[in-house]
């Protein structure tokens, strides 16, 4: 995996900017999904995270892979790549 340069964006109290995984290609049996038929990712890698609320610290860190809900955060495009930003809450599971 190549190397993430650093961001120009910093997200505030308990947020995380997290890139979404590639969709998949193909289906386990073989299968070549169009893209009108792909679901979005719901897997990505935290790219930075905020310092977390008042007493309670965020406890992912960049690097991690994490698993989130369908419809969670706000997509945004920053230098040309799309990125999620989402509360630390949205995120479901660390991997």
């Amino acid at each position: 995996m190549a190397k993430e340069k650093k961001l120009s964006i910093t997200p505030l109290h308990d947020r995380v900017i997290v890139k979404p995984a590639a969709a998949e290609e193909k289906s386990a049996g073989g299968i070549i999904i169009p893209d009108t038929a792909k679901e979005k990712p719901q897997r990505g890698t935290v790219i930075a995270a905020g310092p977390g609320k008042k007493d309670e610290p965020v406890t992912v860190k960049t690097g991690d892979t994490i698993l989130y809900g369908k419809y969670a955060g706000t997509e945004i495009s920053l230098e040309g790549v799309d990125y999620l930003i989402m509360r630390e809450s949205d995120i479901l599971a660390i991997v």
